[in-house]
């Protein structure tokens, strides 16, 4: 299926307008908005304006506060804690983010964690935050979906669970990885299914560990099957998935133990059908004038990325890229041709802003 391809305006437009009909605060909007279309731009279609169908059955659900007012919590010189008041978790992740930045440019680090918060989108976005302004950014969130199996299991008992990393340069862009610590986010495989194409095998085992390939197939799984799931990073044990798995449960630790929020197996068993899902969120910034004064560190960043590009590719068709290149080369496409909007998408975009009763304006 061919995707019609939108000027980023217009996608922004199309989220500001359903979410201030929904009742959010123009500020928070605006945070929003400009999240999801960045992660758009970035190429990352699983965390964009394709977010919105979860968000609208969210809130009909109750579960989603969109008069959230964040709050901060157990503040410290270098440390805080926020409770996200059941909003959605962009507004709160630029929030925690920021503080983290604040304190790491006063004191050296920064760490600030979020509970009782939603989806927040991308999380390379809340890490580059950071190294825009001079400070490493280490970013890690729980999820809503258990969707994950641990190596060697047949049910899963983890979110995706995402960890995001940013480093600034002196010359280059930042240095920028914001991957999930399952094998693929559980929102690609939705795009897939958007777009009526198969899943890379590796991505979806089902309960007896056969790769399942038809996305349709695979989201079903993920969402409502007690057996089968998403691999970790790595796929199998031999290829590595007990790494995967262990990264995934160092998110939990960092972004759920620590910030006081649910981890999901346990918070399910009980949950209420209007009930905030409680998810939790970690940000840490570290200012590297405090171990390497007058520019040292962006300078050896800069090295180890020019060494990284300067290695001689196994393909002279496929040269070797540093994370944050992919993000940055569709950037520079979308923002020239338009974000990709698939039919499906379009249909229940419209739909969503028919009950909102705004227009239509991704045609």
């Amino acid at each position: 299926m061919t995707a019609n391809k939108v000027p980023a305006a217009r996608v922004r437009e199309q989220i500001v307008s359903i979410l201030g009909a929904w009742g959010m605060a123009p500020a928070q909007v605006a945070i929003t908005a400009n999240v999801m279309v960045e992660t758009d731009l970035w190429g990352v279609d699983s965390h964009g304006v394709s977010m919105l169908m979860m968000y609208e059955t969210m809130m009909r659900e109750g579960r989603l506060n969109v008069h959230a007012q964040p709050q901060v919590l157990d503040r410290s010189a270098v440390t805080a804690r926020i409770d996200g008041d059941a909003g959605l978790g962009h507004p709160v992740a630029w929030q925690g983010m920021e503080l983290a930045v604040e304190m790491a440019l006063a004191a050296g680090l920064g760490a600030v964690s979020v509970f009782n918060s939603h989806h927040f989108g991308a999380a390379g976005v809340y890490a580059k935050i950071a190294s825009d302004r001079g400070c490493v950014g280490l970013v890690t969130s729980t999820s809503r979906t258990v969707a994950v199996l641990p190596t060697f299991g047949a049910e899963p008992v983890l979110g995706t669970n995402t960890i995001a990393i940013a480093a600034p340069a002196t010359r280059n862009r930042p240095f920028l990885l914001d991957i999930a610590t399952s094998a693929v986010a559980l929102n690609k495989v939705k795009v897939y299914d958007f777009y009526g194409k198969p899943i890379p095998a590796g991505w979806v085992s089902d309960g007896e560990g056969t790769p399942v390939t038809d996305a349709a197939q695979a989201m079903a799984i993920c969402r409502a099957s007690v057996s089968g799931g998403l691999n970790p990073v790595g796929g199998t044990r031999e290829l590595g998935s007990h790494k995967g798995y262990g990264l995934g449960v160092v998110a939990q630790i960092l972004a759920g133990a620590m910030a006081g929020a649910s981890f999901s197996p346990l918070r399910d068993r009980d949950l209420a059908p209007n009930q905030p899902y409680n998810i939790g969120h970690f940000f840490l910034a570290i200012n590297p004038a405090f171990f390497r004064p007058g520019g040292e560190f962006g300078d050896e960043v800069d090295d180890v990325i020019d060494v990284l590009h300067g290695t001689r590719p196994a393909n002279p068709d496929q040269p070797v890229l540093v994370a944050g290149d992919p993000e940055a080369a569709t950037k520079a496409q979308r923002a020239r041709d338009g974000i990709p909007i698939p039919p499906a998408l379009a249909t229940s975009v419209r739909a969503i802003a028919e009950r909102a009763g705004v227009p239509f304006t991704l045609a």
